[in-house]
């Protein structure tokens, strides 16, 4: 039998369906609207770099141009219908899903018990059962409540303190949970004063999450290989996910489909029957200017943002390229369903800083969209709480 062909401009479009990108909704970005959003999403990476705006604020707000970092706040702190843990980087994930986190605590902490103690300062697997207790009587402690007498200095990203190292294992591996932050300071408490009870208590088979993580990967991603099914949440081994492939596409719960790359190649992914069916039916994209976030969801395989978009963009720190290097946090910017360039933008003070902004090769930029960049450069002040744009000379690159 053929197989179902989707063409590139429609595979993008299914694409940024799936990722809530190609008719972003109006909602108010808080409570239940929010809580919906993330649940779309699967999670929103956290990341500290806050040139403009914190990662997970720019990718929500991208969504849903209301939001206010506030209100992932309440929704992980007050709320609690949110959690921090990791997928392939520190995320805030939908609390349902927290069952299904137990095969990841126990995975982590297997390889962190193999990994860690020759990556990290010695004795901090002495100060496990310390933490716990101290965590126990005392309630939500940060990194700096704990190590009294340790020398705090770091010498690089990992070097941490030994009870920072046992902060940071016993989260990982689900003895300790993310209650609240203060600033971006991560506070750490028993998961029965964190998690609801009703998740709390649950308990699944592997089989049962294996299948639940490639399932909802999928639903969330429209195609892909059973690696990149596998990497979504990185709960799955790639081995589990090439098995659950076959064993799905032999009961037909899956298909394969010839995906059109960017340059008019073919690549085999999984999909659904019903997937297929929304791409047939789905709307031109909307044609406002977007800025997103380097660590946006749609743009966070770079290989597969290069091969299904045509836009090669890495994060690049002291590249020496002849003709160009980009800093560490240029937002790309897309409109429609194409990346239309690169825009290097920070806060400085109460103003957005413009400094360039580059268009991809054989994108121009005339009035129109030059109008739709400056006022999406204006919309996002709002939320980097700015009251004015300064654009530097010559900003508008060729």
């Amino acid at each position: 039998m053929t197989r179902p062909f989707l063409t590139n401009p429609t595979a993008r479009r299914l694409f940024l369906d799936r990722h809530l990108l190609l008719h972003p909704g109006s909602g108010s970005g808080k409570g239940h609207d929010l809580e919906t959003v993330l649940d779309g999403l699967g999670f929103v990476q956290i990341d500290s770099v806050n040139t403009l705006a914190r990662a997970h604020d720019l990718i929500l707000w991208s969504r849903r141009g209301q939001y206010r970092p506030s209100a992932l706040e309440t929704l992980v702190a007050r709320r609690r219908t949110g959690f921090e843990h990791w997928t392939h980087d520190a995320a805030v994930i939908p609390m349902r899903f927290y069952p299904m986190w137990r095969l990841k605590f126990e995975r982590d902490e297997a390889r962190m018990r193999t990994r860690w103690p020759a990556s990290r300062r010695e004795n901090w697997e002495d100060e496990l059962e310390t933490i716990l207790k101290h965590v126990a009587d005392h309630g939500a402690v940060s990194s700096l409540d704990v190590g009294e007498n340790e020398e705090k200095k770091s010498s690089g990203w990992w070097d941490w303190h030994p009870s920072k190292t046992a902060l940071e294992y016993l989260w990982r591996s689900g003895r300790i949970a993310v209650c609240h932050r203060r600033g971006f300071r991560k506070y750490y408490d028993l998961p029965e004063r964190v998690i609801p009870q009703e998740y709390l208590s649950v308990r699944r088979e592997d089989a049962e999450i294996v299948d639940w993580a490639m399932s909802e990967a999928l639903e969330r991603l429209g195609f892909a290989t059973s690696g990149e099914l596998a990497a979504f949440f990185e709960i799955a081994s790639r081995d589990e996910a090439r098995a659950w492939c076959a064993a799905a596409l032999a009961e037909r719960r899956i298909v394969e489909a010839d995906i059109e790359m960017a340059n008019g190649a073919r690549r085999r992914c999984f999909t659904t029957e019903a997937m297929l069916d929304r791409a047939a039916s789905l709307p031109a994209p909307s044609s406002r200017v977007r800025i997103l976030s380097p660590f946006d969801p749609v743009l966070r395989d770079r290989a597969r943002t290069e091969r299904l978009f045509g836009f090669r963009f890495r994060i690049e720190i002291f590249v020496p390229e002849a003709k160009r290097t980009y800093g560490y946090y240029v937002f790309p910017v897309m409109q429609g369903e194409r990346p239309i360039g690169r825009l290097d933008a920070r806060r400085v003070g109460q103003a957005i800083r413009v400094r360039a902004f580059w268009p991809e090769a054989g994108e121009r930029v005339g009035k129109a969209r030059r109008a739709g960049l400056l006022a999406e450069i204006a919309r996002i002040g709002k939320l980097a709480g700015t009251t004015s744009v300064e654009f530097l000379e010559d900003w508008m690159r060729a």
